[in-house]
């Protein structure tokens, strides 16, 4: 205990520089910002300002882009409330009972507790990344290269069970991007892979490109296809403190929203989405009064938005100890942290405490700023929200163009970003997630550099991975994860769940 204390007073000595505290403020308002407006997405945001990162310090990068992901969790609530739309895909549940407490005149409540909510689930969620960020990475540093293979094949499992929609989808999605994470030079033998004689493709393909394409670009065509009516509410909002009452119903879907979310956030595959399907599913289902779930209950606000903001800051435990991304934005994290020439894993922790901790104390600055900003500044969210997508779309356009090309300075990757912006676009429509495709992405080029190692050490003998006990109990673990998963009666829930999301 000890030493987590003072691990922690490290941690907020490096956050509560001037630079750092700057840089967190200004992620947490871009998160909300984003958060806000319907159709931009914390994917495609940081996809778009990882170019901007190269001139900050790692640490300063790191603690902005972590601050536009938590932060968007709280800003998506707001449109849920307000406008009926979900800013995130995270807050499609609080649209149920959120808006229509507003529409009842109790907007100000539905606010306040959506963010009380969402700065309780955040200070623990922070609490359990610090506890159980050393005893993992203890953990973490027995793993060899056989155990850190099977460790990313359970990931990948993961992100394809928890994934929406078909699961034989979601592995193709996961094959195509271990398949074109493998462009470019081989690091071993210089030979090209998969170039066809393309000098812009003898690096590969920069994950910024793929990220700002499959979920900027698209993003972008799918909002201009979709004339989406925005019911802005247009009573003047007050009161936003909430009463006794609702305090008292509130707390104990926040305490439940809050561990619920704490576990499923650390699983791969968007468990911040799930969390909050599950939190406000757990809370109608041990309601004494179910019949009120849609109809306007602080309950049905309160339960998802604490669970979503924990998954998210508790899906930076898989990232800090193990090198694993969980998800979409993680995924980027990694992007992020190689860009700075940070290896994710954990080396961090005993190599670079200052920004594990410093990271880990961020947080908890930036759920206090955020829970301090976000209340008084709804008058201007809502100003912001009644600007027509159709003007807002050129400058995202531009920004994101400007971001692709600063990258390497190449109209290449432009005209790259933009393919794979009408890719992304056909994915969506035949129901092809982009998510497990960009995990694939980020981790082909780890498992295949562990294989190789774990195939050197053992002088070509591949049952090396079934022979290690950690490592073949993580097949293991994979394998029977993926049958559960395809048996039809686990299939036809899996439908019936997300058949809303």
């Amino acid at each position: 205990m000890a030493d987590l204390f003072s691990n922690l007073s490290l941690g907020f000595l490096v956050a509560a520089s001037l630079q750092n505290l700057l840089l967190c403020l200004i992620g947490v308002i871009v998160g909300t910002l984003v958060g806000v407006l319907p159709g931009v997405g914390s994917v495609a945001t940081i996809a778009m300002l990882l170019p901007i990162t190269f001139g900050l310090p790692p640490i300063g990068a790191l603690i902005m882009l972590a601050g536009i992901y938590y932060g968007a969790q709280y800003g998506g609530s707001t449109t849920s409330i307000l406008v009926n739309i979900p800013g995130e895909a995270t807050s499609v549940v609080t649209t149920l009972d959120g808006h229509q407490m507003a529409q009842q005149g109790r907007a100000g409540p539905a606010l306040a507790i959506a963010a009380i909510g969402s700065f309780f689930a955040g200070c623990v969620a922070t609490l359990l990344v610090a506890a159980l960020g050393a005893p993992l990475t203890s953990i973490a540093l027995l793993f060899r290269p056989p155990e850190y293979f099977s460790l990313m094949v359970v990931g990948l499992i993961f992100a394809v069970v928890l994934a929406k929609g078909s699961i034989p989808k979601a592995i193709l999605m996961v094959l195509v991007g271990l398949l074109m994470s493998q462009i470019g030079q081989d690091l071993e033998t210089g030979v090209g892979r998969m170039t066809f004689n393309i000098p812009d493709l003898a690096d590969g393909i920069h994950l910024s490109v793929v990220a700002m394409g499959l979920f900027g670009f698209t993003e972008i065509i799918r909002n201009l296809e979709n004339n989406t009516s925005r019911d802005i509410l247009k009573t003047k909002i007050d009161g936003l403190m909430p009463k006794r009452a609702d305090l008292v119903a509130s707390a104990p879907a926040i305490g439940r929203g809050t561990i619920l979310g704490s576990i499923l956030g650390i699983l791969p595959g968007g468990g911040a989405i799930i969390a909050s399907f599950a939190a406000y599913g757990l809370e109608k289902k041990i309601s004494k009064h179910p019949e009120d779930f849609g109809r306007g209950t602080i309950v049905g606000v309160a339960a998802p938005e604490s669970a979503n903001n924990a998954a998210a800051q508790t899906s930076f435990i898989p990232l800090l100890t193990l090198g694993i991304p969980p998800n979409a934005v993680m995924a980027l994290m990694v992007g992020a942290m190689t860009l700075h020439g940070i290896v994710p894993g954990p080396q961090i922790i005993t190599k670079q405490p200052e920004l594990f901790w410093g990271m880990i104390a961020s947080m908890w600055i930036g759920n206090l700023m955020l829970i301090i900003i976000n209340l008084p500044m709804i008058g201007i969210w809502v100003r912001l929200l009644r600007i027509p997508y159709r003007s807002l779309f050129p400058c995202i356009i531009l920004f994101c163009c400007i971001g692709i090309y600063s990258v390497n300075n190449s109209t290449f990757d432009v005209v790259m970003a933009g393919v794979f912006g009408l890719v992304g676009y056909w994915m969506a429509k035949h129901d092809f997630e982009p998510a497990p495709l960009v995990l694939g992405w980020v981790l082909g080029p780890l498992m295949e550099e562990n294989l190789r190692r774990a195939i050197l050490i053992s002088h070509g003998d591949y049952t090396v991975f079934f022979r290690q006990p950690i490592s073949a109990a993580l097949l293991a673990i994979a394998a029977g994860i993926l049958i559960v998963a395809v048996l039809p009666t686990i299939k036809r829930k899996r439908e019936t769940v997300f058949v809303d999301d």
